[in-house]
């Protein structure tokens, strides 16, 4: 059995048409399925959609956080609770196109573990927004040493894989990231974004790049290199300032020292607040993994029995 994982966010009108969308091509294509909807928190009538769908059709089933706890708890939420051999994942807005699933379907049945989505076009996005997630993947590919360019949370993947990626004990998670990691056979599937069926994407510029930096931590101790490139840096400037300062004595001129002075400690105060920040971010990140918290609270569920960790 294939486990749709779909996680939604104040989608209320998605839910029905994604439900009967992939329902409907994975029915076509014959394929035994379940669909697991998990709605992070929603605001809106995200919850009681996913309720109708799960009793319009007994394949579906439902999960329901206790609040917002994100896209990558839901995620996990939703393969921590799937009970198919094989899991994908898929966005609630349609932009990954579910007409792919049967053809990864048919790649997981020739023995590929992973089969990831990867981005042919980024489909229509502000200016702004394409630099920001471009910046974003090549920082991400540098960082954790895996080709990101064209990543996606769209994958299907072995049982074997989604037990590999719930028994990391991490407790801030990168979906995409994790499942280069964890290795084993893959293979990639080319698709183009789709516009949103309905709506406007959640994501802001902004979020974006706090989604980026967030993940980058978590993931890769790679901006603590930053603190000794920028001691270095220092180091290198002072030695010439040095050397220029030493040199003009030697020559019987005075040097001017006040506005040096005052920038030196500009530069050298700056660099060590950049670099105290990066520090305490870190120490932030091993706070929240030392307090060791769960991923996500689930507060409801619907559509089958209660299976899965809610602690997790």
């Amino acid at each position: 059995m294939l486990s749709v994982v779909i996680p939604a966010y104040n989608e209320e009108k998605l839910i029905g048409l994604a439900a009967g969308r992939v329902g409907g091509l994975l029915r076509e294509a014959g394929i035994p399925y379940e669909l697991i909807f998990v709605d992070d928190g929603s605001a809106d009538r995200t919850w009681e959609e996913i309720g109708q769908a799960a009793q319009s059709d007994e394949c579906v089933r439902g999960v329901s956080f206790s609040r917002n706890f994100g896209k990558e708890a839901a995620i996990f939420a939703g393969l921590e609770a799937a009970r198919g051999e094989c899991c994908a994942v898929i966005d609630c807005d349609l932009q990954h196109p579910p007409e792919k699933l049967p053809e990864m379907y048919a790649l997981w049945q020739q023995g590929w573990e992973v089969v990831n989505g990867v981005k042919a076009d980024r489909g229509k996005e502000s200016g702004l927004h394409t630099f920001a997630a471009n910046t974003f993947y090549r920082m991400m590919s540098k960082a954790v040493r895996i080709d990101m360019a064209s990543s996606s949370d769209f994958k299907l993947m072995d049982r074997r894989v989604v037990d590999a990626l719930l028994g990391l004990g991490e407790r801030k998670t990168f979906f995409r990231a994790l499942t280069g990691w964890v290795g084993f056979r893959s293979i990639n599937v080319e698709f183009s974004v789709a516009d949103r069926a309905e709506g406007s994407s959640h994501w802001s510029t902004l979020s974006l790049f706090r989604y980026a930096f967030s993940n980058i931590a978590s993931y890769s101790s790679a901006p603590m290199q930053i603190v000794t490139v920028l001691g270095v840096l220092t180091l290198i400037l002072s030695l010439v300032l040095g050397v220029q300062t030493l040199i003009r004595w030697a020559l019987g001129h005075a040097a001017d020292g006040f506005t040096t002075v005052i920038i030196l400690l500009l530069l050298i105060g700056s660099i060590l607040m950049i670099s105290l920040g990066i520090i305490g971010y870190y120490i932030a990140e091993l706070f929240i993994e030392v307090k060791a918290r769960p991923r996500y609270l689930v507060a409801k569920t619907c559509g089958g029995p209660a299976e899965g960790r809610s602690e997790e």
